[in-house]
């Protein structure tokens, strides 16, 4: 004899309401696979327009450095100003031609102080055997905001005159200057072997937002696959077995 709940195989089937919940909580998951690929692609067309427009401001034709506002990341500009090589001092950097500093300089100009990054010198070279150009000075760069705080693993100790980020106002403090808000990254200034080695400004951004989304779509659909497969063995199943 059989009973409602039982199949002729002896076999106990679950309540339709179990497999209701588990299809309902299957096409949520699929649906939040579909969602965050839709949101990695939105993700990816942002990233495109941020790196188009870095591009047209660190490639265009240079402006005057602004005095106030806002000073937007990687706008080219251009400075005149005498340098303050008696206030210079050295970051601590890692570069694609090995470990050193950037050598940080304040350049006065008409009308404001700004902290320059003149460029790249290696370990062991003293700040008096590098290129120090005197006298007005005309530099172009690249516009670079502050990084206060130091880094993830260093803090910078100004007391010890040891730096490891471009804290502006504590750099400033330190040196008994006011600065303005962001510095410039310079231009290589000199013959091609002198020091510092300007120009070093990496503009390379991470974009992997395609192939995140390539990932989160490739896991709905196969996703997708596995719950349409066991959906069909369900309801195959009870007709195998009467048969």
């Amino acid at each position: 004899m059989s009973t409602g709940t039982s199949t002729e195989g002896g076999g106990r089937r679950r309540p339709f309401w179990v497999d209701a919940v588990i299809l309902a909580l299957a096409f949520g998951v699929f649906v939040t696979m579909v969602r965050l690929g839709n949101w990695q692609m939105q993700r990816l067309s942002w990233k495109l327009d941020l790196i188009e427009q870095v591009e047209t401001r660190a490639f265009g034709p240079p402006v005057a450095a602004p005095i106030k506002g806002a000073a937007p990341e990687y706008q080219r500009v251009t400075l005149q100003g005498v340098f303050r090589h008696d206030l210079s001092l050295r970051i601590k950097a890692v570069t694609e031609i090995g470990p050193g500093s950037w050598v940080m300089t304040p350049i006065e100009g008409a009308e404001q102080t700004v902290w320059v990054n003149r460029g790249f010198v290696p370990p062991q070279m003293r700040l008096d055997e590098i290129n120090r150009p005197e006298g007005l000075q005309e530099i172009t760069g690249l516009i670079r905001s502050d990084q206060p705080g130091g880094t993830l693993l260093e803090q910078n100790l100004p007391d010890r005159d040891r730096w490891v980020s471009a804290d502006l106002a504590l750099m400033s403090a330190d040196r008994g200057i006011e600065a303005a808000g962001y510095y410039i990254d310079a231009a290589h200034q000199g013959a091609a072997a002198d020091w510092p080695r300007g120009g070093m400004t990496q503009l390379d951004f991470r974009n992997t937002h395609l192939s995140y989304a390539l990932t989160w779509y490739a896991m709905a659909v196969l996703f997708f696959g596995a719950m349409a497969y066991v959906i069909w063995d369900r309801l195959r199943a009870p007709k195998e077995r009467t048969s």
